[in-house]
């Protein structure tokens, strides 16, 4: 889809709607005129976003530890976003709800962007508006595991997860968090886990067979 129909198809009345804006054309790819679209994701996209992840990450992103409070669940309405540029998914993002340590949070992740894209402001678009979207809908934290030089120019730090803890291994220099609310993780404590809803069985077992190719 071009980005010119994908903007006409963003005005009917069945296209992903969420309380911020569904869609936005924003221009972030350095260098050129090009445009970026950002859109809610949707099934079509989904056989995409795998190859994505696969190119990105390799089978070894179902070992991760935080696939363990991804695996079976839904992400949070409104918080799976896609980046498309001339018909193609070039980015992806997705927030899922979780309970880190005794408050609710938000777990971004995982992050990818497709080589053809590297280093043309993609990502950064992407963590902007999801960050964005996930305030305007009433979340207060979001927690993630990534390289911290990168995610620190969006606000997260480390110094939000020292009393937490992952159901597994994790690099403490790289488990951090963001405040959307001020405290909202004061007092958190123990273990990270999963609240999301259940994903139906036919969604959870096409991903158990993905697993099982990678």
């Amino acid at each position: 889809m071009t980005l010119t129909a994908l903007a006409r198809a963003s005005q009917r009345a069945d296209f992903p709607r969420a309380p911020v804006a569904p869609f936005a054309v924003l221009r972030p790819l350095r260098g050129t005129k090009e445009l970026v679209a950002l859109r809610l994701e949707i099934d079509a996209d989904i056989p995409a976003r795998e190859r994505l992840l696969n190119a990105a990450f390799g089978a070894e992103r179902f070992a991760k530890t935080s696939e363990v409070l991804r695996a079976g669940r839904l992400p949070a309405r409104g918080l799976a976003l896609s980046a498309m540029h001339n018909g193609e998914l070039v980015g992806t993002v997705r927030l899922w709800h979780i309970d880190a340590g005794g408050k609710p949070a938000l777990l971004l992740g995982p992050l990818a962007v497709a080589d053809s894209h590297r280093s043309l402001g993609v990502g950064g678009v992407l963590m902007r508006e999801a960050i964005a979207r996930a305030s305007a809908l009433g979340h207060k934290a979001i927690i993630l595991v990534g390289d911290a030089p990168y995610y620190e120019r969006f606000g997260f730090s480390t110094a939000l997860t020292t009393q937490l803890d992952m159901p597994g291994p994790v690099e403490r220099a790289r488990f951090l968090a963001l405040e959307l609310s001020p405290g909202a993780l004061d007092g958190a404590h123990g273990m990270i886990a999963a609240t999301g809803a259940k994903a139906p069985r036919s969604r959870a077992k096409l991903a158990s067979t993905r697993r099982r190719a990678a």
